[in-house]
């Protein structure tokens, strides 16, 4: 068992990074920003203006605004500077109704509202926003690093908050400290009561996946895996559940249903992901409560670790880290030790490394079919003792090594990828 004050650093890792959420991050984190900055301003901007990195614009043009039928960044701002309470966080605008969207679709249609690419910087979470009123007041609101962290607030050019000559990440030096075997052995060994808050993202990620069974959200990719046509190719199965409940939940939330989710490192994608797989497998196996808790644990740790190196946004889709977390959460469930787990973590590389993001939307669902799918396939592949080697691609012998491979490549290799995503994206408007 690790020491106890070890554990406390790596709950309190998983409870800043494993939250509830209402819409898609990058959309929701834009209205955080844009309610500060109102709230530092003191009332309803005349006008506001967004700087926003290339990613940030990526992952929200094409996303559903929760409780309003619509899509991209204007409703979330207008929302934002309108009803938009700070301290809701990523539930920024959960107090929307009617009345609100109409009172946020004329803010937009007077024109009050500017978005900008910000050029020249290297972080790719990034929002600025600046706020202004008719007698000549001004507010800024800076978030850099993390969909909640704000590195700048300023009201009439006096600073009320100043964080941007430190590290701009939500990291810190402990968090920096995790290997797959600290995450295998604090997911296995903690006790129990220590990790139940973990059941609260099987709660809420299941319950928006039993929801949109009833609906037709997006590309209804969960309902059609939950289809008579569909028994008749994958049958009446658990892998066929597994599939269909993670992506009704991708479907719904992708298209705005006003429903939270239990997020992963800034994206509740990635919790679903790291979720919902783990929860079917576990309860079509009749696991304990205590095996369902390890396991998803377990997922979720190997996800937020994964994602220490590979930084919040990137051109790698964020299904390829949260599925290779649900793939070692199945593997355990199976009866696999950390030598399995290690080898399944291997599989979902050597397999789905360089799946770009194209940005948060409803064919989201269809990349976390292709990474669940895989995430079960590796898990079975270990448990029958079969693992890719270090003489295939970027698979080293060692785990760790493989991991800092697949997040050096979706950092950094994929820099040009992501500016030719941007630009493809871009130009079709």
């Amino acid at each position: 068992m690790l020491p106890e004050k070890k554990r406390k650093q790596i709950i309190d890792l998983m409870n800043r990074e494993v939250v509830p959420a209402m819409g898609c991050t990058e959309p929701i984190a834009v209205a955080l920003c844009a309610a500060k900055c109102a709230e530092v301003l003191g009332k309803t901007p005349d006008k506001i203006i967004l700087h926003l990195s290339a990613n940030i614009l990526k992952n929200a043009m094409g996303v559903g605004i929760p409780g309003t039928g619509m899509i991209g960044l204007p409703i979330a701002i207008a929302l934002g500077v309108t009803i938009g309470k700070s301290e809701y966080n990523l539930e920024v605008i959960r107090d929307v109704n009617p009345e609100a969207v109409k009172a946020g679709q004329r803010y937009i249609d007077e024109k009050r509202i500017s978005i900008n690419l910000k050029t020249g910087i290297t972080e790719k979470l990034y929002i600025e926003a600046e706020s202004f009123d008719t007698e000549g007041n001004s507010a800024v609101a800076v978030i850099s690093g993390g969909h909640t962290n704000f590195i700048k607030i300023a009201r009439n050019g006096e600073t009320i908050l100043d964080r941007t000559t430190s590290s701009a990440t939500s990291h810190t030096c402990d968090d920096e400290e995790l290997d797959l075997h600290t995450v295998y052995e604090f997911a296995t060994t903690t006790p129990i009561d220590e990790l139940k808050f973990i059941l609260e993202a099987k709660k809420l990620n299941k319950s928006i996946a039993e929801h949109s069974f009833g609906q037709k959200y997006g590309h209804a990719v969960g309902r059609t895996l939950n289809c008579e046509r569909q028994r008749k190719i994958m049958g009446d199965s658990a892998f066929a559940r597994i599939l269909s409940y993670t992506t009704a939940a991708c479907d719904a939330r992708m298209a705005g249903a006003p429903i939270p989710v239990m997020s992963n490192s800034g994206s509740g994608n990635q919790g679903i992901a790291a979720t919902m797989p783990v929860v079917v497998y576990a309860e079509e196996n009749n696991a304990s409560e205590e095996q369902t808790i390890r396991a998803l644990v377990l997922s979720h740790l190997t996800a937020i670790y994964i994602k220490q190196s590979l930084g919040k946004l990137s051109a790698l889709c964020g299904c390829v880290v949260a599925t290779t977390g649900s793939a070692c959460g199945i593997c355990y469930l199976m009866g696999g030790e950390f030598e399995q787990i290690a080898a399944t973590t291997k599989n979902m590389i050597a397999n789905l490394t360089g799946m770009i993001c194209d940005g948060a939307k409803p064919s989201c669902a269809m990349k976390l079919s292709s990474g669940v799918s895989t995430a079960v396939i590796s898990a079975l592949m270990a448990m029958e003792g079969h693992c890719v080697t270090s003489v295939e691609g970027i698979v080293d012998e060692d785990v760790d090594k493989s991991i800092h491979n697949l997040t050096h490549i979706g950092r950094d290799g994929m820099n040009e990828t992501d500016r030719l995503i941007l630009e493809i994206m871009t130009s079709k408007h």
